[in-house]
């Protein structure tokens, strides 16, 4: 049996050799160095103490085996203790770092040798002579230390030469100090690889496998995969702050002047909220668009050479699965393709980012895209088959499981039967007239305000350009893209005074979205009540609650709504029959919505 590991001790110079020579890749997953500088100092001073500083975690990437027969080693992927091992190389070699905003700053730790106490470098220690000033000159071995120590005593004529020649010698031993290196085997899966991680780390922070596929993509030098890591590191920072693309000018002038740049920059520009992706978005779209798959380990043995038949790792796979990921990569980024599926979103309805809380029906649909787009489908029926599927997603909830075996389900589903059919049959077995009449109903009965299910009866309004609860002009779209308030036909108070509780008084089939003007007015009155002032308001068209003029304008606006008519009489006593009534007007309503789209 195989080993599943090996635990070494390492000196830090030889994990800051590895560093400096490429064999371990600090991936950068995602994350820039988050790290307080006061926490680099802590890290020195146990490392000058000899305290333990915890395990490293490296996971070997397979050897391949190359044209010629001959196999290439893997590198090593710095799986856990990236933050302490970019200290370290910012603290001993002198390295700038990254912040979270791609700014590069140096961390000079100084070192007080009368005290043997560290602290980041400041003003006032750069005024005093008792500091040595930046320690990694002394790791590097770039001082005479001779020189120096003559030079600093006469400087701090308190301190002996003898005393501080070993002050100084314990420092440069800090390159000598030990750290565990845990080394995960390349034969491991990434489930494996995930569970020896949060076993080991006592923090429990779970890695995603999105996480290994980006450390994959970010170690390769050979096949472009530390450009590729850029492209969707910069496009998913700059979709959130769009003030990063100066700090990238600045921090990364090579890559600023390849062609990926300039295909990226578009995203600073747009004001958009509704999609903003993560990495790991970009790379499940990208990997499943292009590769018919749903699983990222997949994705991870592809770019490792794997072959699936003969279990070997190839160069020529290796060097093929990174050339299709980048173009798979830059098919999301391109902004013709980001543009235009968003336009399909909103033409659904789908206007904010409210409204739709599942990412993955969103990258799912992106998929979609990309893919009938690849296979040159009509723009059409492309549009036409992406907005069935995003509101048949919700519906069922069909990505808030297991979503990666249902990525790999559907897409090879959808190759398999054609989309149109594949889509055609989930429809007839999904939503069938026992969904719509029974099974909607059932699930608007819920006083979880995010349910997707009241999401999708505000979205089918919108798509209607119905207009809000009482509203004479204003529309549910305008309500929602100007944040307005959910409110109670029966109102809350009203409720509240007969000790109905929460689960009771904030059912979603009791939720309209409408003025806040107007439901002010409206006040902790029963529905009686103010329907009846309403009616003579038109009466005397005196219009003290809303400006609707007549009945017939108040009867449309209410079939908007999905207001039953008997709320003309209803009071308390009524409330679970008005529920009952308006949860089968809302299904029918979304009934009516999707089979429009």
């Amino acid at each position: 049996m195989s080993r599943k590991y090996e635990v070494n001790n390492v000196s830090v110079e030889s994990i800051l050799s590895w560093i400096r020579d490429g064999d371990v890749a600090i991936p950068e997953i995602q994350r820039p160095f988050v790290w307080d500088s006061t926490k680099v100092r802590d890290l020195i001073d146990s490392l000058y103490k000899g305290y333990p500083v915890g395990y490293l975690i490296t996971w070997r990437n397979p050897d391949i085996r190359l044209k010629d027969g001959t196999k290439s080693s893997g590198k090593r992927i710095l799986i856990d203790g990236q933050q302490r091992v970019t200290a370290m190389t910012a603290a001993l070699m002198g390295m700038e770092v990254l912040d979270e905003n791609y700014n590069k700053k140096s961390i000079k730790i100084a070192f007080n040798p009368l005290e043997e106490r560290f602290e980041v470098l400041n003003t006032a220690i750069e005024k005093d002579p008792n500091w040595i000033k930046d320690i990694s000159v002394f790791i590097k071995g770039e001082v005479n230390e001779l020189k120096f120590v003559y030079d600093f005593c006469k400087e701090v004529p308190d301190i002996i030469d003898e005393i501080l020649f070993k002050k100084i010698k314990k420092l440069t031993e800090i390159k000598h100090r030990v750290i565990g290196i845990i080394e995960l085997s390349h034969s491991l899966d990434i489930e494996t690889v995930t569970e020896i991680f949060i076993r080991i780390n006592s923090k429990g922070v779970v890695l995603s496998q999105a996480d290994f596929a980006m450390s994959k993509i970010a170690v390769n030098k050979e096949f472009n995969g530390y450009l590729i890591r850029k492209i969707i590191d910069y496009f998913c920072h700059m979709a959130r702050n769009s003030s990063i693309v100066e700090a990238i000018r600045k921090n990364d002038p090579e890559f600023v002047q390849t062609d990926y740049f300039s295909k990226i920059t578009w995203i600073a520009k747009e004001k958009q909220d509704l999609y903003v992706p993560t990495y790991s978005d970009v790379i499940r779209v990208a990997f499943t668009s292009q590769f018919h798959r749903g699983k990222l380990s997949d994705l991870v043995s592809l770019l490792s050479g794997r072959n699936f038949k003969t279990r070997e790792y190839e160069k020529e796979i290796e060097e093929e699965s990174f050339k299709t990921f980048e173009k798979g990569v830059l098919e999301f980024v391109n902004e013709t393709n980001f543009k235009r599926y968003i336009m399909i979103v909103k033409s659904t309805g789908i206007i904010d980012k409210t409204l739709i809380r599942s990412q993955n029906v969103l990258n799912f649909g992106y998929i979609l895209y990309l893919t009938l787009k690849t296979k040159g489908v009509d723009s059409n029926k492309i549009e036409k088959l992406v907005r069935k599927w995003l509101v048949l997603s919700l519906l069922t909830g069909r990505y808030s499981g297991s979503s990666e075996s249902q990525f790999d389900y559907d897409i090879k589903k959808m190759l398999e039967d054609s989309f149109e059919v594949f889509i055609e049959n989930e429809e007839k077995g999904q939503l069938s007239d026992a969904f719509w009449d029974n099974i909607l109903v059932s699930r608007l009965d819920t006083s979880v305000r995010s349910s997707p299910y009241f999401s999708l009866f505000l979205i089918s309004q919108i798509k209607s350009g119905d207009r809000g609860f009482l509203s004479k002009e204003i529309e549910v779209k305008h309500l929602i893209e100007e944040r307005g308030d959910i409110h109670h036909i029966f109102p809350k108070k009203y409720l509240q005074k007969y000790n109905l509780g929460r689960g009771q008084y904030n059912q979603i089939a009791n939720y309209v979205i409408m003025q806040s003007e107007i439901n002010i007015k409206i006040k902790d009155k029963s529905p009686k009540i103010y329907f009846n002032l309403i009616k003579e308001d038109i009466t005397n068209q005196k219009f003290s609650i809303t400006g609707i003029e007549n009945l017939e304008e108040l009867k449309e606006n209410m079939k908007e709504n999905c207001i039953p008519e008997s709320i003309f009489e209803m009071e308390v006593g009524d409330y679970e029959q008005f529920l009952n009534e308006r949860r089968k007007l809302m299904a029918q309503k979304i009934k009516k919505y999707y089979f429009s789209l």
